[in-house]
């Protein structure tokens, strides 16, 4: 018998690293990667450029090369007349950001995936997001019909497109004389709070994005001020997503986002940068609140981080994938048979504690387990146990269900490792160590800054982005270095090895060099050695990470304390000032740039710890919220000017200074607290 094989095509992408870009290795359409050769290809060939960017957890990127990229057709209309482009805006946030600034430009509305048109020398004249086959065919040969026979249409519009994003986010340098007060941090507070969903937390709209920042600013808040209020809406945010269907109640750990107001439908990719920032943030408000939920929350995320996201390396894995077999979220959900055949008589218990029901909480009688804040009491009465008792048995039975659940076919891992979510992951790590002491989280966090600053940081301090099969080949964007000195300071203040904040320096001191922009204040997002794009563009509003130029401006202020560096603090306070106006009329996406801010509104204090028993002291401190203090110390008085002459014969002192002014120096902590008050 004769058997017939498909001879399955192969594209360039086949040569790359990323997870994404190798899901499209096999498409009949002859994709090229970002980079000079290829755009030197379309320059050569007078060819438009199809700038196609999405990310290997996206399930509509999935929908449309099922429907599109794989067709046999649209790839011949495609390979005919343009130079097809795959980018991972992951590994290219820059590429990412210039084509989606054109969207919004054009459309008014951007999202993944992300489809542009563009010149051969790369200025957008068009730019989209999904579309379905037939509709795509028809914006591919309108396009190609206009280059042949209008093409000065299209480079006028291409022109006009590409001023526009130069012009999108210029910031200006505000030269006027500006300090920072309480009621700028009432302002954005009262500005943050009247957008809160009162009843289910969150920000109030259709869907739902954790937005870890906003939430640690009203943390800061409530420090400052004692408002209640704050502290209200980030228990009622935390509580509500840690009960709903966007936290994997089985098996740890958040997805990206939540469809519906209630948090209970998640859009089912699980993102290593949004599980990193919600470690830190659980555990803070933990330190606050001291409620077990945060502390559960804390431990089950950082188990499912070190299950399915950990490299051999240590290093931390990007996301996993919303879809399995073709279908969104089937890793997740469960039916009501499912649940009765795996729990036998424990399944009506756990069935009423997680909303399952046998014509399913969501579609096609499935659920997604999701609880109540408030039903465990009552229960644990109807079952006739303790909640103690409750808690336990739900914590075996969830692990009936993750152990069944690891027999299913399990959503793609994206393997590659970037620097910037590693550096949150860290921040993280030690976030929850200082929360509850676990020393397996120093650790990881150790194994992870370690790898970094022996195999990817080169000699003259240059961060590359990704790291993949021992190779790291694109160079480091802002962000990346600026949660690197960000994660090298916060493992000085637990570790107090002086190497980590002297590298922070230095890793301070390239960003200046080769980032800075004189003319405004700030930071450009590229590397001026690694620039290469139509525009040079900023990274400035917080949004679900904290923006780069905000990171770095904090960054520059606690390392001005810890050099004494006035320079530093200089541009720091500058970089505020530019975005005072942005703070006071959006503070939800500036709430990274208000919580620095409030270091100037309350200088931090300075607490050094210093004698052979440092460890335990500052262990007993950073247990609790300090978000208005740094750390310095060690066994000996070390370089730095906060440590100078505070060394004692046989004992082990901790000094509280603010303003470089000290109290008294004491030998316990709860001592010291009394100098915070």
């Amino acid at each position: 018998m004769i058997t017939f094989t498909k001879i399955m095509k192969t594209n360039s992408l086949i040569h790359e690293a990323s997870p994404y870009l190798l899901q499209h290795a096999h498409n009949p359409v002859d994709w090229y990667a970002w980079n000079d050769e290829t755009l030197a290809r379309a320059a050569r060939e007078d060819k438009m450029l199809l700038i196609s960017i999405g990310y290997a957890a996206c399930h509509w990127c999935h929908v449309m090369e099922h429907e599109s990229f794989e067709d046999d057709e649209v790839a011949r209309i495609m390979n005919e007349h343009f130079i097809c482009v795959k980018v991972d805006r992951e590994e290219r946030p820059d590429v990412d950001q210039i084509y989606m600034n054109a969207a919004y430009l054009i459309n008014g509305n951007g999202g993944w995936p992300l489809n542009a048109l563009a010149l051969p020398d790369g200025r957008p004249f068009f730019a989209g997001t999904y579309f379905p086959k037939t509709r795509w065919i028809q914006v591919l040969t309108y396009f190609a019909d206009w280059y042949q026979q209008e093409r000065n249409k299209l480079e006028q519009q291409a022109a006009n497109v590409a001023r526009g994003i130069n012009e999108i986010e210029l910031v200006p340098k505000n030269k006027a004389d500006i300090s920072f007060s309480q009621s700028d941090l009432d302002a954005s507070f009262s500005g943050i709070i009247k957008r809160v969903d009162r009843e289910r937390g969150g920000m109030s709209g259709s869907i739902k994005f954790p937005m870890p920042s906003v939430w640690e600013f009203l943390l800061h808040y409530h420090y400052f001020t004692g408002n209640e209020p704050s502290l209200n809406a980030v228990n009622i945010t935390l509580q509500w997503m840690a009960s709903g269907g966007i936290y994997d109640q089985v098996g740890g750990g958040f997805s990206r986002y939540s469809t519906d107001p209630k948090w209970h439908i998640p859009h089912f990719e699980k993102m290593l940068y949004d599980n990193a920032q919600l470690i830190s943030l659980y555990s803070h408000a933990f330190q606050v609140t001291r409620n077990p939920l945060y502390r559960n929350v804390v431990f089950e995320t950082t188990g499912f981080i070190k299950r399915e996201l950990l490299s051999p390396e240590g290093l931390f894995y990007s996301s996993l994938d919303a879809d399995s077999e073709g279908e969104e979220g089937k890793y997740y959900v469960w039916t009501f048979a499912e649940i009765n055949n795996l729990l036998k008589e424990d399944a009506s218990l756990f069935c009423e504690y997680y909303h399952i029901t046998s014509g399913g909480n969501w579609e096609h009688g499935k659920n997604i387990p999701e609880c109540s804040m408030t039903a465990a009491g009552s229960i644990a009465k109807k079952y006739q146990l303790s909640e103690e008792v409750l808690a336990e048995k739900i914590k075996k039975l969830k692990q009936i269900l993750l152990t069944e659940r690891h027999k299913r076919i399990r959503p793609r891992t994206d393997d590659k490792v970037l620097t910037a979510w590693n550096m949150l992951m860290i921040t993280g790590l030690l976030d929850a160590y200082k929360a509850f002491g676990a020393r397996e989280y120093f650790d990881m966090a150790r194994q992870c800054i370690d790898f970094y600053l022996n195999h990817i940081l080169t000699e003259n301090n240059a961060v590359y982005r990704n790291y993949k099969n021992n190779n790291a080949g694109i160079h480091g964007f802002l962000d990346d270095y600026a949660f690197f000195i960000s994660a090298l300071i916060n493992f000085y203040q637990v570790s107090f090895n002086e190497k980590y904040l002297m590298k922070a320096k230095d890793l301070t001191d390239y960003v200046l060099g080769h980032f800075y922009d004189e003319g405004s204040g700030m930071f450009f997002y590229t590397d001026d050695k690694y620039s290469n794009l139509i525009a040079r563009k900023m990274e400035v509003a917080d949004n679900v990470i904290v923006s780069s130029n905000s990171e770095m401006a904090k960054n520059l202020f606690i390392l001005s304390m810890y050099f004494d560096n006035t320079g530093y603090e200089e541009i720091s306070l500058q970089m505020i000032k530019n975005v005072l106006e942005d703070i006071r009329k959006t503070p939800s996406y500036y709430s990274n740039w208000a919580m620095t801010m409030a270091q100037y509104v309350k200088r931090p204090y300075e607490i050094a710890i210093v004698g052979n028993e440092w460890k335990q002291k500052l262990s007993a401190m950073q247990q609790h919220y300090l978000p208005d203090a740094i750390f310095a110390g060690g066994s000996s008085e070390g370089k730095l000017p906060l440590l100078e002459n505070k060394l004692a014969d046989k004992r082990t002192l901790i000094y509280v200074c603010q303003n470089k002014t000290c109290k008294n120096p004491v030998e316990k902590a709860e001592d010291a607290f009394r100098h915070l008050l």
